[in-house]
């Protein structure tokens, strides 16, 4: 098609010279020492318009000419920036391919290009990703003195932006890496407030808090976290009940214990398995009157639960039963009736039954418990010594020591 418009344009030109020139008589003498030449005027125009095209072309050869250097010199730019964009992309290769001693030396290779690169030698992102490529390499490779001298180099650069955020986020899980809770702390700090709101900033922020031994403060970055669904719903769900027992871990007393049961979220007071280690501590401090308070909600709420979460909570009930009340007996025998085949169920309601000095019914509810070698082994040593203790009131020596051999095999 194109080939068809040319041809029509060159007929139409051919018409319009033939209809303009084809009349024209003019005459042109050119009159040179003596000597004239006669030229028709469609010829002089003719040889006119060659001459200004020679004219032309002359002169644009002429100006490529005395460009050619400077072409020559940009030429051999492009070709020392491709060389050192393409180290850096060998850099960032040889990096995700664990090949970190090769990484170095690539990014050393683009930086050293780029000094001496016009276009380059500004580029303050090209060379800050160098930087941190070279660094994160001599990181992996545990070379700390080679890290801090690349990192040092870093901050010696007026880098702004993604490069300048980047190398701040990359500080901190270097200094996590390291076990450098202080440094850690302090380069957190140091982040810019849009920095620090993003993901991987709240998630270096929870290591830095376990790594600090500060529990709560982690516990509030992982339901942060959560919320923003940095974690699956079943990994979030453990993660927040890991960092909930290691904050009741930490109390020192019952008052604090109590502190941190109340700051709890409602989600984690609600956890069958952070309720049975909030009783056990409260049990430890002597408040058995909170931690059955803390319990009750758990032990009404049973049939919610699988039967991990009852075994938790019958341990903590064993545990919570001395000073138990009558109020208790109602709801404990109907979960030893719903529950007849569970031994950690059957243990507590027998441990509550021989704080209530109901003897024979207590018995009957701990002797099958005892023998359960499928029940947590804390929760059998209970039951063989509350065992124990039924045979010392009946006064049988005999059965007494065996229950209490039997509670000293568990191991």
């Amino acid at each position: 098609m194109r080939g068809v418009v040319w041809l029509v344009v060159l007929f139409a030109a051919a018409v319009a010279a033939a209809t303009a020139l084809g009349s024209n008589d003019g005459l042109v003498s050119v009159y040179w020492r003596g000597w004239r030449t006669d030229l028709s005027l469609n010829l002089a125009v003719l040889l006119l318009s060659i001459t200004f095209v020679l004219l032309w072309l002359a002169g644009q050869a002429g100006a490529s000419l005395s460009r050619l250097p400077e072409r020559a010199r940009q030429w051999r730019e492009t070709k020392r920036s491709a060389a050192a964009q393409a180290a850096l992309r060998e850099a960032q290769a040889e990096y995700s391919a664990a090949r970190y001693s090769r990484a170095q030396r690539a990014a050393q290779k683009a930086l050293d290009i780029g000094r001496t690169t016009i276009g380059l030698e500004s580029d303050v992102e090209f060379h800050a990703l160098a930087h941190l490529l070279a660094a994160g390499s001599a990181h992996r490779l545990q070379d700390k003195p080679q890290r801090e001298r690349w990192m040092s180099a870093l901050a010696k650069l007026p880098a702004t932006g993604p490069a300048a955020e980047g190398a701040a986020l990359q500080a901190v899980e270097w200094a996590l890496d390291d076990n450098d809770a202080a440094g850690a702390a302090r380069l957190l700090a140091e982040l810019p407030a849009g920095v620090a709101r993003r993901t991987l900033a709240l998630r270096l922020r929870l290591r830095s808090a376990r790594l600090n031994q500060q529990p709560e403060a982690a516990l509030q970055m992982a339901r942060q976290l959560a919320k923003h669904q940095a974690f699956s719903p079943a990994a979030a769900a453990g993660l927040l009940r890991t960092l909930a027992i290691e904050a009741l871990e930490a109390a020192r007393d019952v008052e604090q214990l109590r502190r941190i049961w109340q700051q709890l979220d409602a989600s984690d007071r609600r956890d069958a398995w952070v309720c049975a280690r909030a009783v056990q501590r409260a049990v430890a401090f002597g408040a058995h009157e909170d931690a059955r308070v803390w319990l009750r909600p758990h032990w009404d709420a049973l049939a919610t639960l699988d039967v991990q979460g009852r075994a938790q909570l019958g341990l903590a009930m064993m545990l919570a039963s001395p000073g138990v009340g009558t109020d208790w007996l109602p709801r404990l025998e109907a979960a030893a009736q719903r529950y007849p085949d569970e031994s950690a169920v059957q243990a507590a309601v027998g441990a509550v039954l021989f704080e209530r000095k109901l003897w024979g019914r207590a018995l009957r509810a701990l002797e099958p418990a005892a023998m359960d070698k499928l029940l947590a082994p804390r929760a059998r040593r209970l039951a063989w010594r509350l065992l124990a203790a039924l045979a010392k009131e009946a006064g049988q020596v005999e059965r007494e020591q065996f229950c209490i051999s039997q509670a000293a095999q568990i191991e």
